[in-house]
């Protein structure tokens, strides 16, 4: 089936991978798990400061189901469980050592019941998530469909990364799509691109999509196909966590290794990084940021939906597969300010020139304007090819009305869904924060 979709944004950004790049393998003295990269995953440590650990043994595990855990992705020992405001666990370090114990080995399921078990505890089920509130999976549902998106529309995003190429193989696709479909009594679908060079994954639906980002979300995709109503439970995840439970399930040994599309503007050669997930970003970046006495945004992930890397926190984020490097723009000293008409500045509007350029364009991190009350003028329905009214659930969720949340469609999206709507929005509402709030809030009022 073919999905082609119209509405959408797309950025024309500098700094892309080439295509052909090949991946270059950079080791790593440091990796950390970051618990808030798992929406809904309630983090209990399994390790404590100083323990010895194995590449694909626990670091943590959930408080609700204490089946579902997240693996460390090198072999060392822990630095620390970093802790903030009320004993919150922001990240657990790992330091590569050699150790004296052994990896732990995964069975290959043969059941439904096995299928769901290995998933939990070779950590992919805490790379999922689940439709309604985008939040990882419970291992105890049956899920009415599975979706696997392996086609990534985002700003700069690199076919190569996404598919994993060099790492995983049809094999691993295949082996993965058999063991979801234990999972589930209904589909599993793949979405891909057209460079998806791996043909048909025999016993998934192929899906392969066509149009500007966000064709690639899993929300647009589920919408387009079978969409979620009150009541109906949907696995998601991407095309490398797909992969990945394959070649676990093949070897019985964790599979840490990641492909990084190294990108953006301020990068002194775009290009492919091979890594292991949760990797230091120094050592990802050596050598290849250009030398500026500008101030520099370094994002894991891409310019829509990725996190600022701060002082304290210089670790791969999930779904580790992007790292981006901007202008931060808070020491430029320009004309007018964001008002200004120069038509080398970024925008949608067609008060500026460069709406009317196929130029490509280096962007910095400025707001660019000031906050203010919300102004419906359809922006959003510009960008966001799903059929739903944006702006009326923005409102609902900022209001707390749970019954106007639900008939407008809360159970269908994700924060990522709204990214493209919060760029051009006018009232410069921070709308990925407002959703992720208004999708825990309902969960916590009706579970």
């Amino acid at each position: 089936m073919k999905l082609k979709f119209k509405k959408g944004l797309n950025l024309n950004l500098e700094g892309a991978v080439p295509a052909g790049a090949q991946p270059i393998t950079k080791t790593t003295d440091m990796c950390a798990i970051i618990p808030d990269d798992f929406p809904g995953f309630r983090p209990k440590p399994a390790v404590k400061d100083g323990d010895e650990v194995a590449c694909g043994q626990a670091l943590l595990f959930d408080k609700t189901h204490p089946e579902t855990k997240i693996l460390s992705p090198i072999a060392g020992r822990v630095k620390g469980v970093v802790r903030g405001d009320r004993r919150k666990i922001l990240r657990v370090e790992i330091e590569a050592a050699e150790v004296s114990v052994s990896e732990p080995t995964f069975e290959c399921p043969t059941d439904a019941d096995s299928a769901k078990s290995f998933l939990a505890a070779s950590g992919m089920m805490a790379f999922m998530r689940q439709r309604p509130y985008d939040i990882v999976p419970n291992p105890s549902d049956t899920p009415r469909d599975i979706f696997v998106t392996a086609a990534d529309t985002a700003p700069l995003a690199s076919a190569s990364a996404t598919y994993g190429t060099g790492i995983f193989t049809a094999d691993d696709y295949q082996r993965g799509v058999d063991i979801l479909r234990m999972a589930t009594k209904g589909k599993v679908y793949l979405a891909v691109a057209e460079s998806w060079p791996y043909g048909d994954i025999k016993g998934a639906e192929m899906l392969v999509i066509e149009g500007p980002h966000p064709a690639g979300n899993v929300s647009v995709q589920i919408e387009a196909v079978e969409p979620v109503n009150k009541g109906d439970i949907v696995w998601t995840l991407d095309g490398t966590t797909l992969a990945r439970t394959g070649r676990i399930a093949a070897s019985g040994k964790f599979c840490p290794d990641t492909i990084v599309a190294v990108n953006g503007p301020e990068v002194t050669v775009p290009g492919l990084v091979k890594t292991v997930i949760g990797a230091s970003v120094d050592s990802i970046l050596k050598g290849n940021i250009n030398e500026t006495p500008r101030h520099l945004r370094v994002i894991s992930g891409n310019v829509f939906t990725g996190t600022a890397i701060g002082d304290d926190d210089k670790y791969l984020h999930f779904p580790y597969r992007q790292i981006t490097v901007i202008d931060e723009g808070d020491d430029v000293d320009e004309f007018m300010g964001w008002a200004s008409v120069s038509p080398s500045k970024m925008s949608q509007s067609a008060s500026f020139p460069s709406h009317f350029f196929k130029r490509l364009f280096r962007p910095d991190a400025r707001l660019n304007g000031g906050r203010r009350a919300m102004i419906q003028s359809g922006e959003y329905d510009k960008v966001m090819p799903m059929d739903i009214m944006p702006e009326y659930l923005i409102k609902a969720i900022m209001a707390h009305n749970i019954e106007d949340m639900e008939a407008l469609g809360i159970y269908e999206v994700a924060p990522e869904d709204f990214a493209a709507a919060e760029y051009v929005d006018t009232s410069k509402l921070p709308l990925q924060k407002i959703v992720r709030e208004g999708l825990d809030y309902i969960r916590k009022e009706l579970e």
